[in-house]
């Protein structure tokens, strides 16, 4: 495991999502609350890339078939998503996010 620096504090505004490819990885940041999230940035459904969804205080909307996942958990609220996403653990630095993966 390491940390990677994806993105400056700057760059994921409240409500806002960004999505960052390392080490082979499609990773998803998302502030939500004001609190930094990362997990998987591909739908466990159907593929759909979630940097183009929409954050809500229930976390992040797929903009294919709208399955909303819990950014703490990864797990999908509802359907047509059944399998969860993975989460990620995140570390503020200097005003850099940093993602363990």
């Amino acid at each position: 495991m390491e940390w990677i620096n994806v993105c400056s504090i700057d760059d994921v505004k409240e409500g806002q999502l960004l999505g960052h490819d390392c080490a082979g990885k499609k990773i998803l940041v998302a502030n939500i609350g004001g609190k930094i999230h990362a997990t998987d940035r591909i739908c466990t459904h159907a593929d759909a890339d979630l940097a183009n969804g929409i954050t809500s205080s229930e976390g992040v909307r797929c903009p294919l078939h709208l399955s909303v996942f819990d950014m703490e958990s990864g797990m999908p609220k509802n359907p047509p998503a059944e399998a969860p996403l993975c989460v990620y653990n995140v570390k503020i630095d200097g005003g850099q996010i940093y993602v363990e993966i």
